[in-house]
């Protein structure tokens, strides 16, 4: 079958090199896509190249390997290459965009978080305090909130986070007793 002069396998193999082209330059250009992206929600430059790419292999692999008409071959590569987009997208590119997210921390999100002192707080001076969480530890300096020295070991709620300083107080738990 021919379309606008040329063959369908050549047309797929023109998609597939054109695809492959933009897929090598957002690789090295994507973060000026990003912004795209972010605008509209259902726009994914990776699942729509990765689209394009999967239908023209498949097409084209079709069209030179099989003997199945062109009105076969073109609804069959779309659903392969739908299938594939699919999978892609909510087996691979989901988790990594929400892995990305949580390993990330701010400032702000320190506050009201348990910390352990490593390094002792002085009442008007700086320690350190180390901080377990999912993605690893953090360990910042760190002044007494109320200018009361805090011990080395001791469990610290961190009050506020200024100038990359935390700012905590020695936490003390108490036993809870029920029924009283």
């Amino acid at each position: 079958m021919e379309l606008f002069g040329y063959t369908l396998e050549s047309m797929y193999l023109i998609l597939l090199l054109i695809s492959g082209t933009v897929t090598l330059l957002y690789l090295f250009f994507g973060d000026a896509v990003e912004g795209i992206g972010e605008a509209i929600s259902f726009f994914n430059p990776t699942t729509i190249l990765g689209f394009i790419a999967l239908f023209s292999a498949s097409g084209y692999l079709f069209e030179s390997l099989t003997s199945l008409s062109s009105f076969v071959s073109l609804p069959l590569s779309i659903a392969i290459a739908s299938v594939l987009s699919f999978l892609l997208h909510f087996f691979i590119l989901v988790p990594l965009k929400s892995a990305e997210e949580s390993l990330a921390y701010t400032e702000e999100s320190l506050g009201g978080r348990i910390g352990k002192v490593i390094i002792p707080i002085p009442a008007d001076g700086f320690g350190e305090v180390f901080i377990e969480s999912y993605s690893g530890m953090i360990s910042k300096p760190a002044s007494s909130y109320d200018n009361v020295p805090i011990a080395e070991g001791k469990q610290v709620l961190i009050i506020d986070v200024a100038g990359g300083v935390l700012h905590v107080k020695e936490y003390e738990t108490s036993p809870i007793f029920y029924g009283e």
